[in-house]
């Protein structure tokens, strides 16, 4: 395979000698240093050949390759870590003269598990309960010690853990601080009320983390989002040190994963808020909801996301949304990394209703929904547009164009980027917006503009 120019978006000068040693090497540290080796014991021992998941899966419907098989590329790992890790697979070796990793199984590595979105909705059907999410995110972990990940993921993270800013855009607080008085006199001049983005508070009860990009091109997610907060008296800060609830170590190491994850509860406890509020992000929202207790020393920290939060407010009826404003079809599609764990599926839905009249679901939703097509952190490297658009987010567009909507809501960062670029290749008749993008148009302020932004 030629590497530098099937894939010229992974960094330059990765591990090119010794790469076979080098992948055990560290394979065998992860092994000594974490609890995989329980789960790739267990599914080394189950035979994975009824390809259920292939006819669920977007990537697989979409090429026909059964290289594309998510059981394959789970295989690939397990066939490794049976012939070096296990006895039985070293005794076989020994006997038969078994062959061992090759620099061949690292380029089919290399290429099938950055095809793969990471969607997870494989092991739904699975009938045997294999996660290969989790192999997925172990393959790319080893890859990523030796060098070999996406270019854009690694800058993004190290700005966020090591540069100035600490957030994964590069954008300095007082490029921040100027975004959001903007926004503030964005909302004052469209509800006539003024709300504020309160920037290092202390002793809040909420620090609020959103992908650092929202502040940048999803203003009126958090203009809506402001004005939820603002209406309902809720106490909140943004961090001024870390803003940014981006955690990339999510799809490709555990290292980052938890660095990441440590830097937010840093953040937390600098400015003694009480609890974690994440904006419109399925990514952000599972990072630090699954793995927090890993990282907060035993401290329970309670992680809320912006939805749970907004229908809470809803339902107690401190804030209120007119009905009358949002005329158009909408529809809606569920963040896999929310509603695979079978959470958040109906908090989106209860507060639409609330305040759409013409609602329609997508032939595929629910913890069952198809992937955007840029899941997996594959959104965040331009290069994969192409592959994105044909192949990943092929199903995805054909099923958003049948559903004859207007506009489709998309409550996460990288959602919102692949949908809106899905939209503008297939030229769909359609708009997307997040949640609180209609939100802040249906939104009654007391004492601000009657009808919103109808004045």
């Amino acid at each position: 395979m030629d590497k530098k120019r099937k894939y010229p978006y992974f960094i330059e000068n990765p591990l090119e000698h010794d790469r076979v040693r080098r992948f055990l090497d560290i394979f065998s540290a992860i092994l000594e240093t974490s609890n995989y080796r329980y789960i790739l014991d267990l599914y080394s021992r189950v035979t994975m050949k009824c390809s259920r998941c292939a006819s669920e899966c977007q990537i697989y419907q979409a090429t026909n390759d059964p290289k594309d098989i998510p059981c394959h590329r789970t295989s690939i790992l397990l066939k490794i870590y049976k012939r070096h890790f296990t006895l039985g697979g070293w005794l076989k070796a020994k006997f038969t003269g078994g062959s061992g990793l090759t620099e061949k199984d690292i380029d089919e590595m290399l290429e099938s598990y950055w095809n793969c979105t990471g969607c997870g909705r494989c092991v739904l059907y699975c009938p045997l309960g294999i996660d290969h999410r989790i192999i997925l995110r172990l393959g790319r972990y080893i890859l990523s010690e030796m060098g070999i990940v996406p270019k854009n993921l690694l800058v993004s993270t190290r700005e966020q853990l090591q540069g100035e800013t600490h957030n994964s855009s590069k954008v300095p607080l007082k490029a921040l601080q100027n975004t959001v008085e903007f926004l503030e006199e964005e909302i004052e001049e469209i509800k006539g009320v003024k709300v504020k983005y309160p920037i290092d508070v202390y002793d809040a009860e909420y620090i609020f983390f959103t992908p650092v990009s929202d502040y940048l091109v999803e203003p009126d997610t958090l203009m809506g989002i402001a004005c939820v907060l603002h209406e309902a008296n809720i106490s909140w800060t943004i961090g001024g040190t870390n803003c940014d609830g981006v955690n990339y170590g999510l799809f490709y190491s555990d290292s980052i994963l938890g660095d990441v994850n440590r830097s937010l509860i840093s953040e937390l406890r600098r400015l003694r808020a009480k609890k974690i509020l994440i904006g419109e992000c399925g990514h952000a929202y599972r990072a630090i909801k699954d793995f927090l207790p890993t990282y907060n020393d035993g401290e329970k920290i309670e992680v809320v996301s912006i939805m749970e939060l907004t229908l809470q407010l809803i339902e107690e009826g401190k804030i209120q949304l007119d009905k009358n404003v949002i005329k158009e079809k909408i529809t809606y599609h569920d963040p896999c990394n929310i509603v695979r764990q079978n959470r958040g599926i109906e908090e989106p839905r209860k507060i639409i209703r609330s305040f759409i009249n013409d609602f329609v679901e997508l032939k595929s939703h629910g913890q069952y929904g198809l992937c955007c097509g840029g899941g997996g952190g594959t959104v965040a490297v331009d290069e994969t547009n192409p592959y994105r658009m044909n192949v990943a987010g092929k199903m995805k567009a054909e099923e958003i164009k049948a559903s004859g909507a207007d506009i489709i809501i998309t409550p996460c960062a990288n959602c919102k980027k692949q949908i809106g670029e899905l939209i503008q290749f297939n030229k769909l008749p359609m708009r997307h917006a997040g949640l609180h993008d209609l939100i802040f148009e249906a939104i009654i302020m007391k004492d601000g503009k009657k009808h919103g932004t109808d004045d």
